[in-house]
């Protein structure tokens, strides 16, 4: 296979992906938390769906906007863990290129879709402090509406590059993926030939999207702070703050291993073993949306009530 077209041939076959290197001996022990949390994370997130869009009292934009990250908490996890236990438990880590370079859009898409939504949650939040009277018109059913859509739409113009990227490369035999699912990445580096454009593009896509939006989510909670520590009264001040409980340990949850994984790739070099980095990669996926709709519902008295309606009632017809 000597010419450019028998490359680009090898687009056709089948890749491998195998899971955790180094650690193939312990797959099916690490399957099993993986596999619970994954099922909590998708049953968890569609209640608290289901308990948004049922109950009217609700229908607030705090938890429209939890709708949003429920929602893409459920897709974040699809995404991956599906294959990813199929490799664990089958050895089933094949994957044709199309079906690698479409999960990992997936992927990434998600991931800058659901940074957004933690920083419009952040604007919920400074909104519902520093102008608590204009709170509802400010934030009305429109409004976050079109904020909701403009993430998806900024995720895809940011992500949608990601795809002809790693198309304009030249694959020549290297086949097999260090990892249990593809991501930009962990796809370039299959290629023969330059990859310094890829790796410009994601340090920028880092900066622009997920950087971004840690900045401006501290500029707001920068803002809260402020008001907060003007109101007069101690009891009024930690009932403000203790809205912003859940939000913040969700924030925590969702950039703390991502920028420690960035980091730790760029600046820790081979310090750091590769199977901890794959190890945590996978637990990333399904940690943050297992756990989110645990914290809203024990730290959300709104919800937590609605769910002991919602499952009284049940048990009643039952």
């Amino acid at each position: 296979m000597t010419t450019s077209s028998n490359y680009t041939n090898l687009r056709d076959i089948w890749y491998t992906m195998i899971g955790i290197p180094g650690l193939e001996d312990a797959h099916t022990w690490i399957s099993i938390p993986i596999c619970s949390m994954y099922i909590v994370a998708v049953v968890g997130n569609t209640v608290l769906l289901f308990l948004i869009f049922t109950e009217h009292s609700l229908h607030e934009p705090m938890y429209l906007f939890l709708s949003m990250l429920a929602l893409a908490d459920i897709f974040l996890s699809t995404v991956t863990t599906p294959k990813m236990l199929a490799i664990f438990w089958f050895q089933e880590g094949g994957i044709y290129f199309g079906s690698c370079v479409s999960q990992m859009f997936f992927l990434h898409f998600v991931f800058v879709a659901e940074s957004a939504i933690l920083l419009a949650m952040a604007f919920d939040r400074y909104v519902a402090i520093c102008y608590p009277l204009r709170y509802t018109t400010i934030l009305t059913p429109s409004i976050i509406g079109k904020i909701g859509i403009a993430s998806i739409i900024r995720s895809f113009l940011i992500c949608f590059p990601l795809v002809f990227l790693v198309y304009r490369l030249t694959y020549c035999g290297r086949n097999i993926i260090r990892h249990s699912y593809c991501e930009h990445m962990g796809i370039a580096r299959l290629a023969c030939d330059s990859i310094q454009v890829n790796i410009y593009y994601g340090v920028i896509v880092a900066l622009f999207s997920t950087c971004l939006d840690v900045v401006l989510i501290i500029i707001s909670y920068a803002l809260i702070l402020c008001t907060v520590f003007r109101i007069p009264s101690q009891d009024a001040r930690l009932k403000s703050l203790g809205t912003c409980g859940s939000h913040v340990c969700v924030i925590l949850l969702f950039y703390t291993p991502a920028f420690f994984s960035f980091f730790a790739h760029r600046f820790a070099g081979h310090s750091i073993p590769l199977h901890i980095h794959i190890l945590l990669a996978n637990l990333y996926v399904v940690v943050p949306p297992t756990l989110n709709p645990i914290i809203y519902g024990v730290k959300t008295k709104q919800i937590q009530e609605k769910f002991i309606q919602v499952f009284s009632l049940s048990k009643k017809f039952c």
